[in-house]
Formats: C-alpha cells, structure tokens, sequence
C-alpha cells in the first residue's frame, strides 16, 4: 500500500502494528480493529482504505481508517466488549439450550474454578456475559454479547461450556468490538475549546 509505516528498532526490526484483541483459535470475524504507527502524517487519508485493500487478500475489507493521537491509550486497552455469533452445526436441543439460556442469565453467580500446577483459583463468570439471545434473524444461533479486554474477559470456550456446547461442533463468529469512547471525548474536548 506504499505507507510510511513505522519499525520498532534494533537487530530484528517489526512493524509497528498492533491487533485491538486477538481472535480466539477457530474463531471467525469482520471486525478486526488494526492500530498502525507510521513515520509521518499523511496529508490526507482518502485512498488509504482501497490501498490497503488492494494488497489484501480477497475478501478482506477495510471499512475505515481514523486518525489517532499518537500519544492515545493502546487499542487493547480501550476493547470492553465483543459481540459474538454462535451457530451450532450439528442437531442440538434447542429446548434444552433455551433451559441452559436462561439458566445462566437468571444465575447471580456463574463460578468457574481454574487448577493450575502451582494453585487453585476461582472467579464469577456471570459479570462477563451481558446479554444472550437466541438470533431471530438467524434461527438456531445465539448472539453473546460478552466482556473482552483488560477489565476482564469471557472466555468463549468458558461460555460454550456453560452452554453444554464444548463438544458440539459449532461456528462462532466475532461480529463487533466495542471500545471504550476515549477518543470521541478527545475530540469533544478539543471542541469546547
């Protein structure tokens, strides 16, 4: 694309590029958020998206590019929620998982213990799950809207479990992240000004 992109420094020079938050192993998405340092600000960035999407892979869309403060939180600090379909690709009760549903959503606490070699722990993994429905535009699937980023994150394997579908072949597909609006009050008090 022909960008001034800028490299860490050092023996093994890397582009300074970081992901908002990784996609979990066997999990699809269209709506990866890419936080790119250059060297110089561009003058403009018209053009930079279909750039971009010319030495893409096919398929891949760039639906915007924003300018940031280069002095700005990290991206990974600003995800507080993903919203995620899942669609199960086998025969599943759906009667049952309606039960498992509500189940979870009527529970205070959803407590998940973790052994690890040197200790056990325990947290609850209910505050992480804000809503869960059935998709009516998509029957069959679920929609989760979950906690994701550095003020805790839902596991979507943990959810899946509390589902009775770890062992069900299923298709999760992350279709939004939700980020903190740092940089719409940024700009909002630079306004005021």
């Amino acid at each position: 694309a022909d960008l001034p992109i800028l490299y860490s420094q050092g023996f093994n020079t890397r582009p300074r590029i970081q992901l908002a938050t990784a996609v979990p192993l066997g999990v699809t998405s269209e709506c990866e958020i890419v936080d790119v340092s250059l060297r110089e600000v561009l003058p403009s960035l018209a053009g930079v998206a279909e750039r971009l999407e010319s030495v893409s892979p096919n398929g891949l869309r760039v639906y915007a590019v924003e300018d940031t403060p280069i002095d700005g939180p990290p991206l990974q600090k600003l995800v507080t929620s993903a919203e995620y379909r899942i669609t199960p690709l086998e025969a599943v009760d759906e009667d049952a998982l309606r039960e498992r549903v509500a189940s979870l959503l009527a529970a205070e606490r959803i407590i998940k213990v973790k052994q690890t070699k040197r200790r056990k722990s325990s947290f609850d993994l209910r505050p992480l799950i804000h809503t869960l429905a059935f998709d009516e535009a998509q029957p069959g699937s679920l929609v989760a809207h979950v906690a994701a980023g550095e003020r805790g994150s839902m596991r979507i394997e943990d959810l899946l479990t509390e589902l009775g579908l770890q062992d069900a072949h299923v298709n999760v597909h992350r279709f939004r992240l939700h980020l903190d609006d740092y940089y719409a009050r940024l700009r909002a008090n630079r306004n005021e000004f």
